[in-house]
């Protein structure tokens, strides 16, 4: 079994963590950096304590490319619980209003669908990370202590699945960063006629992810006592995973030498705007470029061997 290095490992990767209900997304990223003993780690963008599912972990030089996950797409599936309001919006709240339900059939169903399909804007919780005055709004929802907060841009590209058994509303929902799901299960039930918190949350995608490619911190615990950092590496994703759909670019010793360390090298002529993955001579991922004033590559992050 791997001894722990208390400066940690230079290890590269990305870990697919199925989270787990009642844990921060901070305190999940700990445990993954922990076992792994990373030197350096980071998540792709919180779920909620309550919220299950998809977290990818960046290790290493990973972490570079964690943004890119970061403004990826998301995918839920959500269940509220409708004539029940709480302050955090979700099932760990308090109740602050209760509300009667109205009768829904297929077509108010279907109208809740297109209303909310789209370009949309949504008021923030107040229980969420955000800042106001360099407050975050948690911890003034703490207090007691509610401010204005303005509407937000978002876009629900697709909801699917939407049905209702007893005051139990159930759907799927791909939608942009940024988009609170608490948020979205309110402003749904006002448009009903009542008042809704949620009870399940499951994010089941996120950047090209899904739940069929996770493992759960338990798992990765009894697979390092069980074989050390052997057992648990073989886990990892390359850090390039994320963006396999870009172009490439794959050069020769010396311009390969030259990109990182920060030089521009000539733009291929089958790329024509956006970035690029960029590729030593012996096809390891070493960056990411993007195009200059000149028209060539630039370096845009440069990914350093382990030593």
């Amino acid at each position: 079994m791997g001894r722990r290095n208390r400066k940690g490992r230079d290890i590269t990767g990305i870990f697919l963590l199925d989270k787990s209900s009642g844990i921060t997304s901070n305190k999940a990223l700990q445990v993954v950096k922990y076992l792994f003993q990373a030197k350096k780690a980071g998540h792709t963008g919180s779920l909620d304590p309550l919220a299950t599912g998809v977290l990818p972990i960046c290790l290493g030089e990973a972490t570079k490319v964690s943004s890119y996950l970061l403004d990826s797409d998301k995918e839920y599936f959500v269940t509220c619980r409708l004539g029940i309001k709480t302050d955090t919006a979700d099932i760990d709240g308090e109740i602050i209003k209760e509300k009667l339900v109205p009768e829904t059939d297929e077509k108010i169903l279907s109208d809740v669908i297109v209303r909310f399909t789209g370009d949309i804007k949504q008021i923030p919780p107040m229980y969420s990370a955000l800042k106001k005055d360099g407050k975050k709004l948690c911890d003034l929802a703490r207090k007691g202590i509610e401010v204005e907060r303005a509407a937000r841009p978002v876009t629900i590209k697709k909801i699917d699945g939407m049905s209702r058994e007893g005051d139990n509303l159930s759907f799927t929902v791909s939608c942009s960063k940024g988009t609170y799901v608490r948020s979205l299960v309110e402003d749904i039930a006002e448009f009903i006629g009542t008042v809704a918190h949620v009870t399940v949350l499951r994010r089941i995608g996120a950047g090209g992810f899904s739940i069929t490619d996770l493992y759960t911190l338990e798992q990765l615990r009894e697979q390092y006592e069980q074989g050390g950092f052997d057992a648990i590496d073989k886990y990892l994703l390359p850090a390039d995973h994320v963006i396999q759909d870009w172009p490439y670019l794959n050069l020769n010793a010396e311009m390969s030498k030259g990109f990182v360390n920060g030089l521009s090298v000539p733009m291929p002529p089958f790329i024509l705007e956006g970035l690029v993955r960029v590729y030593d001579e012996n096809r390891e991922f070493i960056g990411i470029g993007e195009k200059d004033r000149n028209g060539d590559i630039k370096p845009k992050r440069v990914i350093q061997k382990s030593e």
